[in-house]
């Protein structure tokens, strides 16, 4: 279904419902959500709060999952329009609609042809065996854009997956580092392996219950496709997971935890996250669960072995030859001269692009720049590290100040040498920051990237 026509039955919907057609702000929360942006993002193009643009999406959701009799929520609103429009079209309310070709309920028309399955459901092959249908929702799976070489991570995540059948596997790392970007390259090659392959950009996490709900759909309704959604036998999610080949991509999901606490601790309201995450672990089945965010669950360790169907990979920067294409791209020709700008900003893609942008912009060759180990904080940049920083404790503020004043790594007793701190929070806060990827440990000695030591001594 094209964008005009979502809006155009969505409009129909709400004007039924209340009496009045979309607002201006209505249609923009709508249109982005579609288009898959963030709150944030639509917020900033209508010119309004995020908190009126959350507002809005609540009450067209409640609008929604009266008329579909589900519930509707921005993660699932793409695929919740084409079931809608069917009902609509079958009722006989949506006189006007385009004609309706057959709708894949999990999203995969919006994919190029090459990447769909061929073959219907239960469609049997010439050899008399039925063949298993590829249903994926990848609406919310961002475009892959450039990618740069990852090869040695994403052999490792193919192997724990496919190989080693693990069923919980955490991929953190800073922001901009590439978690996304390597989690969608990992997708495109191994999603022909599951019978289903769903991504969830989790900006805004559902209930436990909203978000099992969802999948369950998503599952009992391709297993049963004739059957209308108040007549499905419904099964608890492990057991979809255990009769299907599955894999569940949910990215952002440090948006389940508290900010101004230690890594990984759940907001009241997700607390019930940790019990399926604990399930998936725990439980025999033949599915994979990829949680991608700055931080892990607390209850998932940063060393894991092979002898458990659970994994964490931090994700680092790229090698000199990656970054170096990222400036090339960005139109820095200085290449030679580059090493040490890559090595200062550690190789991280986003702080890489920013840092280039701003040195083209303002005509300053890299050479230059590197005389005095000046440390360029493009604008962009500080609200990236702004939106991490802000989710750390007091405690853990405190400690990244330490750190920030010492011009070699320093070990454990030199940091309880300022006497401020505890030696039992010391332990706890670097255990925190570990797990958020905010400093870096040289066997027992401990230090900050050059970026992070500018950005908290300009605080």
């Amino acid at each position: 279904m094209s964008l005009k026509e979502a809006l155009k039955l969505a409009d129909r919907i709400v004007f039924e419902k209340t009496g009045q057609h979309l607002d201006d702000l209505q249609a923009a929360v709508l249109k982005g959500t579609l288009e898959r942006e963030t709150y944030k993002h639509i917020a900033k193009d209508f010119d309004c709060s995020e908190s009126s643009v959350r507002k809005v999406g609540a009450e067209l959701w409640e609008i929604l999952s009266e008329e579909l009799g589900e519930d509707v929520s921005k993660s699932n609103l793409s695929s919740a329009i084409e079931r809608l429009q069917v009902s609509l079209f079958s009722s006989n309310v949506a006189q006007d609609s385009v004609q309706i070709r057959n709708i894949n309920y999990c999203g995969e028309a919006r994919h190029p042809p090459e990447q769909r399955n061929s073959h219907p459901p239960n469609q049997e092959t010439s050899n008399s065996k039925q063949s298993k249908t590829l249903h994926q929702d990848l609406s919310e799976m961002p475009e892959l854009g450039n990618f740069f070489d990852r090869t040695h991570e994403l052999q490792t995540l193919t192997t724990w997956i496919l190989q080693q059948n693990c069923r919980l596997i955490t991929l953190t790392g800073i922001s901009g580092i590439g978690k996304t970007s390597l989690a969608v390259q990992l997708v495109q090659q191994i999603k022909h392996e599951f019978e289903y392959a769903v991504w969830c950009t989790l900006d805004e996490f559902p209930t436990i219950d909203k978000f099992q709900s969802n999948l369950i759909q998503l599952f009992s309704q391709s297993e049963n496709p004739d059957s209308s959604p108040t007549n499905q036998k419904r099964l608890p999610l492990i057991k979809y997971l255990q009769n299907h080949r599955c894999l569940v991509v949910l990215d952002d999901v440090h948006n389940l935890f508290c900010s101004g606490e230690f890594a990984g601790k759940y907001k009241p309201e997700y607390e019930e996250y940790r019990s399926l995450f604990k399930q998936i672990e725990k439980l025999s089945h033949q599915s994979c669960f990829l949680l991608i965010g700055w931080e892990p669950p607390k209850e998932v360790p940063q060393l894991t072995s092979e002898n458990t169907p659970i994994r964490t990979l931090q994700l680092t920067g790229l090698d000199t030859a990656a970054a170096r294409k990222i400036l090339r791209d960005k139109g820095l020709t200085e290449i030679d001269n580059c090493e040490t700008l890559i090595h200062r900003y550690q190789g991280n893609p986003l702080w890489l692009k920013s840092v280039a942008t701003l040195i083209q912009e303002l005509g300053i060759g890299v050479a230059d720049l590197l005389i005095d180990d000046t440390i360029l904080l493009p604008e962009d940049l500080k609200d990236v590290l702004d939106e991490q920083f802000d989710r750390t404790s007091e405690l853990e503020k405190q400690v990244l100040s330490l750190l920030a004043k010492e011009n070699q790594p320093v070990n454990l007793a030199k940091l309880l040498q300022n006497g401020q701190i505890s030696s039992s929070d010391l332990l706890n806060a670097l255990q925190s920051l570990s797990r958020r990827c905010l400093i870096e440990k040289q066997g027992s000695l401990y230090t900050l990237s050059p970026v992070l030591k500018q950005y908290i001594k300009g605080l």
